[in-house]
């Protein structure tokens, strides 16, 4: 029966991004309410709405009451778009159409080790995502805000940033780990360093006039190519993941632009060691798929920054679902052994 219920996984994605365009989540008040008075809310039919909450509510997501109505769960709550921590957009992304053209293929790319999208839509990921789908990439956007913002708070509040001048948040989207940690410490100051067109949209915080704009500095780049940044302290999190040379320029990048002693965090989800396995491993095979990508485990990602002579010390989970390796630069390549068992 477990192989049957997995086998049906799309229809359970399927009917989370169902409840999601619909907006029920949204509709759903405190108190319990009965899928007609949901369906009139939401513009549906109420006999569609009533078994698409009942498959819900079998995964927790919405609970049904004695009386055959509908109330929230902590999940359907997630669903909701002003919630603390909402997963509406991240529910969409991960379900847009897209998906649904390249799971099918994933055999194909287990088979090449390599991604499937390109043959399948006839350009690279970002060119089609940007070019060719608009709406989706507004959900991507959307999503990855979301995400950043709730992984913010976990990493400044992890990280001691006690005798640090200056930190230089390294791919980091529109810089909202930056900003959290410049409101933590009042002294410091901070780079962001991204695609123009990702700066362009960083943070309001961090932009002129912002709440933090004299303490933050906006540096349009690459980092696949140059780190024009000089400080105390490099973060990187959540851009080690499209593929080992994308990996490896990046780290000897940053190697490059720092003084020996500096430290150097990597903030990454881990496809071992970690509470939150179904979800990692369930990113890194979308990441084969799209991009040719993938997640570490921490002895690969331990031998990559071994290899751009970052030497390792600490790893602690950031939350259920990141991982902070603590790295200072030496300017010498350790050996990936060496690092693995250290």
């Amino acid at each position: 029966m477990r192989l049957r219920e997995i086998v049906f996984g799309a229809a359970r994605a399927a009917a989370v991004r169902a409840a999601a365009r619909l907006g029920v989540a949204d509709a759903l008040g405190e108190d319990p309410a009965t899928a007609e008075d949901l369906a009139t809310a939401v513009g549906a039919d109420a006999g569609a709405l009533r078994r698409l909450l009942r498959a819900l509510a079998c995964e927790g997501v919405f609970a049904e009451t004695a009386d055959g109505r509908f109330a929230h769960t902590e999940m359907s709550r997630l669903l909701r778009e002003d919630a603390p921590g909402s997963l509406h957009h991240i529910a969409l992304w991960c379900t847009e159409p897209w998906t649904w053209q390249a799971w099918p293929l994933l055999d194909q790319a287990v088979r090449s080790g390599g991604q499937v999208f390109t043959s399948l839509y006839g350009k690279e990921f970002f060119p089609y995502l940007h070019e060719d789908a608009p709406e989706s990439a507004r959900v991507f956007d959307r999503a990855m805000t979301a995400s950043s913002r709730q992984s913010a708070a976990d990493v400044a509040d992890l990280l001691d940033l006690g005798g640090v001048g200056h930190v230089a948040d390294i791919g980091g989207g529109q810089g909202h780990v930056l900003a959290a940690l410049l409101e933590k410490y009042p002294a410091l100051h901070g780079t962001l360093l991204d695609l123009p067109g990702v700066v362009a949209g960083a943070d309001p915080r961090l932009r002129p006039g912002g709440a933090l704009a004299d303490r933050a500095k906006l540096v349009p780049g690459d980092v696949r190519r140059d780190i024009p940044v000089a400080a105390d302290l490099y973060l990187i999190k959540n851009i080690l993941e499209w593929d080992d040379d994308s990996t490896r320029r990046t780290l000897r990048n940053v190697v490059a632009a720092a003084r020996p002693g500096a430290r150097v965090v990597v903030v990454e989800n881990l496809v071992d060691d970690s509470p939150s396995m179904r979800f990692t491993t369930a990113m890194d095979l979308l990441l084969l798929l799209n991009v040719g990508g993938r997640k570490h485990t921490t002895g690969s990602l331990l031998a990559r920054m071994a290899e751009a002579g970052l030497e390792v010390g600490e790893v602690q989970p950031v939350n259920a679902y990141l991982h902070a390796f603590h790295g200072t630069v030496t300017g010498r390549p350790v050996p990936a052994e060496e690092a693995a068992a250290g």
